[in-house]
């Protein structure tokens, strides 16, 4: 019995031994055929952090990308655009870029018109639990009208597989030791968690109506090279390393399942080579991390002491996240190998040469970045001070 199957007995969502036994049991009689071979595969804010590293494993290992990005200002677009120019010069012509909005559906049935993709990897989606709590609207309509438009073309254009990112976040207020896709999630507690759950429900409608492929992944708190400025562990990152001022909410015993970014990309791709009928996932690490020893960990690894101001727990806050990934070992064959720490470490690696003469020149200033003070960055207005951003690393 491997580690994620002994977790899982040994969580409070099992009634005995026997129970979770016929689960897993029923887990391995699920299993379908790996789909080897040639895609094209269109994704979905491949611009972005997750979508920029699904993109380019794709096309890596050989397949075509077609990527779909409005590149809104969530965060500094710069940092899209490097992305883009790294897949572009590195791949050429293998991989087509079309920026618009993927609500607009005129646009989006011209996309699909001219590229006919086979598989699609839905990664656009607009994040943050803080910022949905202040605009819910724009979640709304970014989050589930994109995601509904986007498998009405699939199931018409005749899909193969469609794969999209949920998140952990549906779990809200849960008191289990770990999250799993078993447990009721009825009561989301922000409204970027609600937009999750009602796309994972009209996602089972579609595969019900259509037979349309459908898996979702619920990520949990995705990190490394290229991540997006406005979490956590690129903010701690570069603000230690500059002597800066962190803010730390709560009493730091709120804990998360922090995911490497490349076991995440690995999750997405055996996903989308897998045509499950209808599945949800969790891709996360499988134990989670304090915020006390985030920051202890930040610390060794920049080699400077945080400058710490303390703050009340934030509204809309999940306290403890923590993967079961029992069934995405079994029916995916994942399992995570990035520990925080190295993963930390890989990433502070990253930022120092990111900072370096030999990459291109951007102005960002990660104080103005989505949920820096709260706000969205159209509302801040500070200086931009000299950053290098790089086509980085895995």
């Amino acid at each position: 019995m491997n580690s994620h199957s002994s977790k899982y007995l040994s969580s409070p969502e099992c009634d005995s031994i026997s129970t979770c036994s016929s689960s897993m049991s029923s887990y391995y009689d699920q299993i379908v055929e790996l789909h080897v071979g040639y895609k094209k595969v269109l994704v979905t804010g491949g611009a972005g952090f997750i979508g920029s590293h699904v993109a380019e494993h794709l096309l890596e290992r050989g397949d075509d990308v077609v990527i779909v990005d409005e590149m809104n200002d969530y965060y500094d677009v710069r940092i899209k655009e490097s992305n883009l120019s790294m897949l572009v010069e590195k791949f050429g012509d293998r991989v087509q870029v079309y920026r618009g909005n993927i609500c607009d559906e005129s646009f989006m049935l011209d996309v699909f018109e001219q590229t006919r993709p086979g598989w699609i990897c839905h990664m656009a989606a607009r994040a943050g639990v803080r910022p949905s709590i202040q605009d819910p609207y724009i979640y709304i309509q970014s989050n589930i009208v994109a995601t509904t438009l986007l498998m009405e073309l699939a199931h018409k254009f005749g899909v193969r597989n469609f794969v999209f990112a949920s998140s952990s976040s549906v779990y809200g207020g849960s008191k289990s030791t770990f999250f799993s896709e078993e447990e009721n999630v009825d009561n989301p507690v922000s409204p970027y968690a609600a937009t999750k759950k009602a796309c994972e429900l009209l996602a089972y409608t579609y595969h019900h109506l259509y037979k349309l492929n459908v898996t979702g992944l619920r990520f949990f708190t995705v990190y490394g090279p290229r991540g997006r400025p406005d979490m956590a562990p690129f903010k701690f990152i570069d603000r230690v390393s500059r002597g800066m001022e962190i803010q730390k909410f709560g009493d730091g015993s709120s804990s998360r399942d922090y995911t490497y970014i490349s076991d995440i990309v690995d999750g997405v791709v055996r996903s989308i080579d897998r045509h499950y009928p209808y599945q949800i996932f969790n891709l996360g690490k499988g134990n989670g991390t304090s915020l006390n020893e985030f920051i202890s960990i930040v610390e060794k690894h920049t080699g400077k002491k945080a400058m710490i101001r303390q703050l009340p727990d934030q509204a809309g806050d999940v306290p403890y996240t923590t993967a079961d990934v029992t069934k995405a070992s079994i029916l995916l064959g994942y399992n995570a190998n990035v520990s925080f720490d190295d993963g930390i470490r890989k990433t502070v690696e990253w930022y120092r040469n990111a900072r370096n003469e030999k990459f291109n020149k951007l102005l960002i200033s990660p104080e103005t970045q989505a949920n820096g003070f709260g706000r969205s960055p159209s509302f801040v207005e500070m200086p931009l001070r000299e950053f290098s951003v790089g086509a980085g690393g895995k």
